[in-house]
């Protein structure tokens, strides 16, 4: 299951002066939104989707016009009544109120990033691993890491949040083995793992530490920097408006 948490308030959108939701803006013939969703165009007819999100600006009716444009077939969606205390918890409450068999593999990503042509990882097998993390070589303090076990390994030892312990950044795609996995990982964090952690927001990247301390394989699949798009703040948005090879999807 593909699961798209776009509960989020879009601050800096909002004190930009933009009057909707990032993920209905508009870029190069598309929203946002189907910019985002369309990384998973290959698994549109084998895997259902499962987006969380608040009922404000007609966002239900929207998510729904805009799966039937992008020609998913099971498109399932969760409504929130109030923002949550952070990514985790929004997906943990979505697989909760959606009724997620517990054995279903879970795959989250941003709503604001784009990942043209995805395909899971060929260097190990996602389905043979507890979870992984997809990353990228950066450097800064405003994403998630991983540090790998041994030099070389594709095996995580620890993942933080805003703290470089390597130059290993997520780009935001989360994989956990089944949603009974990430729900049970999570009554753990928010019930005190977080605080532990030092974190005052539910994120899900230092949700892995959990598992890995109780000897979970979780693993990290590296790809080129320039295969994935951020488009989470205004200055993102226009960078990304002004590229010249960000062709309209098909469709």
């Amino acid at each position: 299951m593909i699961v798209i948490p776009m509960a989020g308030l879009s601050r800096r959108f909002t004190e930009a002066g933009y009057d909707r939701p990032k993920y209905m803006l508009e870029a190069h013939g598309r929203s946002l939104f189907a910019h985002a969703v369309a990384s998973f165009a290959a698994c549109f007819e084998s895997l259902p989707f499962l987006f969380i999100y608040r009922d404000v600006a007609g966002t239900p009716d929207f998510v729904a016009a805009e799966c039937h444009r992008l020609g998913i077939r099971d498109m399932r969606g969760v409504v929130l009544d109030a923002p949550t205390g952070g990514q985790a918890e929004t997906v943990a409450l979505g697989l909760q109120r959606g009724m997620v068999d517990a054995a279903a593999p879970v795959t989250i990503f941003n709503i604001d990033t784009f990942r043209p042509g995805f395909h899971f990882p060929t260097g190990f097998d996602p389905a043979a691993v507890d979870g992984y993390l997809e990353v990228f070589r950066g450097s800064g303090a405003n994403w998630s890491y991983v540090r790998p076990a041994a030099p070389g390994s594709d095996r995580v030892a620890e993942t933080t949040e805003k703290v470089p312990i390597s130059d290993l950044c997520c780009t935001g795609l989360y994989h956990f083995r089944s949603a009974g996995q990430y729900l049970g990982a999570y009554a753990d964090f928010a019930g005190g793992g977080a605080a532990r952690l030092g974190l005052k927001e539910l994120y899900v990247a230092p949700m892995y530490n959990l598992l890995i301390v109780e000897g979970a394989d979780i693993r990290y699949d590296l790809i080129p920097a320039e295969a994935v798009v951020f488009c989470g703040v205004p200055a993102e948005y226009d960078a990304f408006l002004a590229r010249r090879d960000a062709a309209p999807l098909p469709g």
